[in-house]
């Protein structure tokens, strides 16, 4: 088994560069996983999984090889090189290389009665990453990234989201496109926003529906709340007008999932 054990290594400087620039892993096609539950979540998700890199002291050949199946290639690693490549502060001792997929509303695969997310230029990874995580935990049918500000391989996206970026039905575009997109599939729109809105929770989401919020600072653009078929609140009774967009987006997506019948 090959064994690199220099972090002046030229093929772990590419790694480097992938765990740290969007531009690397767009040219490459590439980005990294850390972690054996997130590279175990990547390839039942369907993720082609190029090279794992592991710890021998910490992770067992056997192990390891469990992962990701016999196409990969299996590369030992020091310690000191692990800790040069991992994003995160812990001691799992596995990285893999994975190949990024195509994202693109082409790719949407929905059922007859979809419940949709949509996030409208979320800037902060973090949100991001517990987006998905509501949207895992509730199954949605899609989440929707509309003119995303970085790329969804980032890895704090996949460390925030705990590996259930690689769980749901993803997919990005612009703003425009999106909205094509929904209507062209008779998928009816709740915006999540302060203008011209009711509350939220008298509105009847049994129908093909797409819930869309956008981020704290500014809401979400005119082009959504003039395509909504109804703008919607969550009343709030403190000081402040606004909460955590994946906050407002768990609320919004399981007063839906109730009304489907989700079995709490």
């Amino acid at each position: 088994m090959k064994q690199i054990t220099s972090i002046q290594n030229p093929y772990i400087k590419q790694l480097v560069q992938l765990q740290d620039k969007a531009k690397a892993r767009k040219q490459s096609g590439t980005f990294l996983i850390e972690g054996q539950r997130e590279i175990m979540l990547a390839t039942k998700g369907g993720y082609e999984i190029e090279t794992v890199l592991f710890v021998p002291e910490l992770l067992s050949e056997v192990e390891v090889r469990q992962l990701a199946g016999r196409t990969a290639e299996y590369i030992e690693i020091s310690k000191e090189i692990y800790q040069k490549l991992a994003y995160r502060d812990t001691t799992e001792g596995v990285i893999a290389v994975a190949k990024s997929k195509e994202l693109s509303l082409g790719t949407l695969q929905l059922g007859k009665n979809p419940l949709v997310v949509v996030a409208e230029a979320p800037e902060k990874p973090g949100n991001i990453g517990a987006l998905l995580r509501t949207a895992d935990a509730a199954g949605v049918d899609a989440v929707i990234i509309a003119n995303p500000k970085g790329d969804l391989y980032n890895p704090n996206i996949i460390r925030s989201s705990v590996g259930c970026l690689f769980t749901n039905n993803i997919a990005t575009g612009a703003t425009e496109e999106v909205i094509d997109y929904l209507k062209s599939n008779a998928i009816n729109i709740y915006c999540a926003t302060l203008q011209n809105s009711t509350s939220y929770h008298v509105q009847d989401y049994t129908l093909p529906t797409a819930l869309v919020v956008g981020t704290e600072a500014t809401g979400l653009t005119q082009e959504w709340r003039d395509a909504a078929k109804q703008n919607i609140i969550i009343p709030m009774h403190g000081e402040i007008d606004s909460m955590n967009v994946s906050v407002a987006a768990a609320i919004l997506i399981f007063e839906a999932k109730r009304q489907r019948g989700f079995n709490l």
